[in-house]
């Protein structure tokens, strides 16, 4: 478990209270972009127009009940598009975040139109950041609503809905615990990496998992997968098999499981998803508690 290595919003608080720190509250403020220094703590309203970058050695502390509202880059900026970054504005943390809401004031990341579709703005992309933490937050209408690139990550309790990628990561220490991630395009996408992922409720999305490489030292088990048009998809560079036992998949037929597979069942060269012993019902404390 990783989430003993994080302090508590208001513990943060409270230590970055005896550093030179600033103090964002920004609901009435223009839009920001371009690099945060030193040491940061939002309420409110936000607005993010552009690449807005938490730089090495930086720390955000986000407020619950706040919301994170990403608007069209202003012309020259939000230029970074290609991989690992996506178009649109974004949240790049190079430094620490910690974004902890709570069942009564959750904290949002969405577009400024609550009507535009998924990929309206890029994502909260971490890239090597040594400590991130989210809970209690809504992701919404993103191209990647979390980006992890070689960062040390905690998720639980968190709504992802209506994103081309829920959770994203490449070769990071991630905890993705307790979430609900439902109407994605892709619920969860990785490229190695050493993730614990248990207790979520992942339903309704066109792909519940795609791994793209093998990960390893992995662990995914308790989770609902249930109602997606795909499973698990495994990419050209999975040729080993992938343990998925432990897991509910909304089926007790193995055929009809198996149907929602891509993996060497139906394309020789892949590895092939060992999910049994399989649960037989689905979880009863998988997926969030504060909005059910």
């Amino acid at each position: 478990m990783l989430r003993r290595r994080f302090l508590p919003w208001r513990a943060m608080v409270a230590l970055l209270g005896s550093l030179p720190f600033l103090l964002s509250c920004l609901a009435a403020s223009p839009p920001v972009s371009g690099a945060l220094q030193g040491d940061h703590l939002w309420r409110g309203t936000v607005k993010i127009a552009g690449d807005l970058v938490v730089a090495e050695g930086s720390h955000l502390v986000i407020a619950p009940g706040s919301e994170i509202v990403f608007l069209p880059p202003i012309e020259g900026e939000g230029q970074w598009s290609e991989h690992p970054h996506f178009s649109g504005s974004e949240l790049v943390v190079r430094g620490s975040i910690i974004a902890e809401g709570t069942a009564d004031k959750p904290i949002t990341f969405r577009y400024h139109d609550p009507a535009a579709p998924p990929g309206s703005w890029g994502g909260v992309n971490l890239v090597a950041s040594p400590s991130a933490r989210f809970s209690h937050c809504r992701f919404t209408q993103a191209d990647s609503a979390l980006h992890s690139q070689s960062s040390t990550v905690v998720v639980e309790e968190s709504l992802f809905e209506n994103n081309l990628v829920g959770i994203r990561f490449h070769s990071s220490r991630i905890s993705i615990e307790h979430n609900l991630l439902r109407r994605n395009g892709t619920a969860i996408r990785f490229h190695f990496g050493a993730p614990v992922i248990c207790r979520n409720d992942i339903r309704e999305n066109d792909k519940a998992f795609f791994v793209t490489s093998y990960p390893r030292d992995y662990r995914i088990e308790a989770n609902n997968i249930v109602g997606n048009g795909r499973s698990v998809v495994l990419g050209e560079e999975v040729p080993d098999d992938l343990d998925l036992a432990g897991n509910f998949w909304g089926e007790t037929d193995p055929a009809r499981i198996e149907r929602a597979f891509v993996d060497g069942r139906k394309i020789e060269y892949l590895g092939r998803i060992r999910y049994r012993p399989f649960a037989a019902e689905p979880f009863a404390d998988a997926g969030t508690t504060w909005n059910r």
